[in-house]
């Protein structure tokens, strides 16, 4: 099932054309972002979109397309892929290494990454985002996709001029600058997936392709991840995890590569599809 937030209001989408789930339901799901993330509601999704009448679906402008999820928290995870490790020279992980975005920098697949001029060392890391379905502590790993409302497309970009600043490196605030955490387009059900730990991920700056990887180069896999972090935080509905980066990023570049004013960051997840982030002086 593929889910998205269609100017605002909770749709289901099949091909070019989408459901809108307050219209189908006659009022009996409210016409909220919510709905969307919440998975005591997806059986009733699917059973709308079984019985609506062809048409009910309609055409749209993906240029309407909207954030997927409001989260509550927004989780990131450094240094997950191994080609990431590698790249960087640091040594694989024992134990998850994580951050917080604020929600407050979440945006959509298609809005602009404000980047002002001072800023002249912003990254970019092209991600898997999980998006959290119903609540949850000390989820056990085998149970973990099991309270995944599904995933999508995300790019948690950096200042990295502010995350090395000294005396100590610091994470969650050159991560959440309004804008600096873009998803979408769309939200896409576990099931649609033949092997949802091995999916592929790939970015470009304009037309350079800048990264690739696939999930199952992951050193810590998504249920690894929800059950770890549920045993130190609750996960509620619409909670987004960022999984981390393939190799790539701008600042392991050579030359280095920042994003600045009139360059575009394209995003793909294959499944879901794809961002067009325009980058913006404010």
């Amino acid at each position: 099932m593929k889910l998205a937030n269609l100017a605002g209001r909770p749709v289901l989408v099949r091909g070019d054309r989408a459901l809108d789930i307050a219209d189908a339901s006659k009022g009996a799901i409210e016409a909220r972002l919510e709905v969307l993330s919440d998975l005591s509601l997806h059986d009733e999704l699917r059973a709308l979109a079984e019985r609506a009448a062809e048409a009910d679906w309609k055409e749209f402008d993906p240029r309407d397309l909207s954030r997927v999820a409001k989260p509550y928290k927004a989780i990131g995870v450094a240094l997950n892929y191994r080609a990431h490790a590698e790249e960087s020279g640091l040594p694989v992980p024992e134990e998850p290494s994580v951050f917080a975005k604020f929600a407050s920098s979440v945006v959509g697949p298609y809005d602009a990454i404000v980047v002002e001029p001072q800023y002249d060392k912003v990254d970019f890391e092209a991600e898997l985002v999980v998006v959290m379905g119903r609540t949850g502590k000390n989820i056990p790993e085998a149970d973990a996709w099991s309270y995944v409302a599904g995933v999508t497309a995300g790019q948690d970009i950096s200042d990295r001029r502010e995350q090395w600043r000294k005396p100590i490196n610091q994470f969650t605030l050159p991560k959440s600058y309004d804008t600096f955490s873009p998803i979408g387009p769309f939200l896409v059900t576990v099931d649609e997936f033949e092997d949802p730990d091995d999916i592929e991920v790939a970015g470009w700056v304009d037309d350079l392709e800048v990264q690739r990887g696939r999930t199952s180069d992951l050193i810590f896999p998504v249920p690894a991840l929800i059950a770890w972090l549920s045993k130190r935080v609750t996960f509620e509905p619409g909670d987004l995890i960022f999984t981390g980066t393939p190799a790539g990023c701008g600042v392991r570049r050579t030359p280095r590569l920042y994003l600045t004013e009139g360059k575009v960051l394209r995003t793909e997840v294959t499944g879901v599809g794809t961002m067009v982030n325009p980058v913006v002086a404010g």
